[in-house]
């Protein structure tokens, strides 16, 4: 390249820099929403530059294109024209920053705080380097010293660290345990018991308030499952006797219970 050409091409960088901060001040201190637009135009091209350095086997390019193109939108709202610097210096940190935060929030198959994260990529950092120094795993111990981090902390964000990574429910079982076992498969089922323990503490105290023999009979009816008839026996009285305690104590719990 000529010098005359390299002046050229300098010229026109300068002439690129002074049209966007003419555009920057007519959207900033005009309100002009055309020149926002025009704006966000004529750098989605960097956007989009940035977007391909992140990309990933399993990150499609179209949602890292959004994610670098709403950093894009964040530079031209929060940029100052009247600093006088090239809007390019601005948005690409802007950008960047804006797809490092999204692969910090939104790669971890769980939500753990933002803090929580970054320690945990600085113990797994921490322990990379002291198994390739030390030929072993370091201990908890040796991760807080060279991390900085109690041992509560360092033990903190290694547990936080399993929640990285997902495994769907459809996925085969370990190998050997069961031809076509799943995963879901493998996990236990919602135990009836606490819905009826929430149901418990919830009318204790209603409870507590019945006469003593109404209580016996809703216990024989509702946890020892007795027919009204088998409660009768147990007790020596009729059975409609005992359709009406049932009755009545419902009715005690219901009131005190809308109070």
């Amino acid at each position: 390249m000529t010098d005359r050409s390299a002046d050229r091409e300098g010229n026109g960088a300068q002439a690129r820099i002074r049209e966007d901060l003419r555009l920057l001040e007519r959207y900033h201190l005009h309100g002009e929403a055309a020149a926002r637009e025009e704006v966000i135009e004529r750098f989605l091209p960097l956007a989009r530059r940035l977007a391909r350095r992140y990309v990933r086997p399993d990150e499609p390019i179209d949602d890292l294109v959004q994610v670098a193109s709403i950093g894009l939108v964040k530079a031209v709202d929060r940029f100052d024209p009247t600093r006088g610097v090239a809007f390019s210096s601005f948005a690409v940190p802007t950008i960047i920053g804006e797809l490092k935060r999204y692969f910090r929030d939104v790669g971890w198959a769980v939500h753990v705080p933002r803090s929580i994260q970054e320690r945990a990529l600085e113990v797994n950092r921490a322990a990379t380097e002291l198994s390739r120094a030390l030929g072993r795993s370091p201990t908890t111990s040796e991760l807080a010293a060279a991390t900085d981090f109690t041992r509560e902390e360092v033990l903190e964000a290694v547990e936080a660290a399993t929640a990285y990574d997902s495994v769907p429910l459809e996925a085969p079982g370990p190998a050997g345990e069961g031809d076509a076992e799943l995963v879901g498969e493998r996990l236990g089922a919602e135990d009836p018991g606490y819905e009826l323990a929430e149901y418990s503490a919830t009318l204790a105290p209603e409870l507590r308030a019945l006469p003593v023999r109404d209580r016996r009979v809703l216990y024989l009816r509702f946890v020892e499952d007795l027919t009204q008839s088998e409660i009768a026996e147990r007790i020596g009285v009729s059975q409609m006797h005992v359709s009406r305690l049932i009755r009545g104590a419902l009715a005690k719990l219901r009131s005190e219970i809308d109070e």
